[in-house]
């Protein structure tokens, strides 16, 4: 019984959604002339993402690639992070990365807006040692716009 109780929640963490996520994610996009770079490891289970970002004068982010490996779940949160990163500013991303960990840790809402994708993970929620990976980008993304920043100034 508890096998099957397991197999149920593996299916669920692992559903269709996040795999498509997953296998749709170039893990090769490195940007050729980064404004900052950023690399984030989860020891834990052994993910890494490299984060490159080339900001506008305005701030905000022009242009994002990644270098990513991870779970499928780490993948999955890289390739929201992909898709919804462009023209946000580091207020932005702060925000999202805090309401993410909120709803992974704490059971906070699901982000909205934008970033409603990540309901996808909620079911990651039970599963605390597949936070850090979900996380990486969010956190390497803030780190790499906040050293972009401060080379503006």
């Amino acid at each position: 019984m508890a096998e099957q109780s397991a197999a149920n929640t593996h299916e669920a963490l692992y559903n269709d959604r996040i795999l498509g996520l997953a296998s749709g994610l170039e893990k090769e996009d490195r940007l050729p002339d980064p404004d900052a770079s950023a690399q984030m490891d989860s020891p834990l289970c052994g993910s890494r993402i490299r984060v490159d970002v080339k900001l506008a004068p305005d701030g905000t982010l022009a242009a994002y690639g990644q270098q990513v490996r991870a779970c499928a779940l780490g993948q999955s949160s890289a390739a929201i992070m992909k898709a919804h990163a462009l023209g946000k500013n580091y207020e932005e991303l702060i925000k999202v990365r805090d309401a993410l960990e909120e709803m992974l840790k704490r059971n906070g809402p699901i982000p909205d807006g934008d970033w409603a994708d990540l309901a996808v993970l909620e079911p990651a929620k039970a599963h605390k040692s597949r936070h850090a990976s979900i996380l990486l980008p969010f956190k390497a993304v803030v780190k790499a716009m906040e050293e972009a920043l401060n080379a503006q100034r």
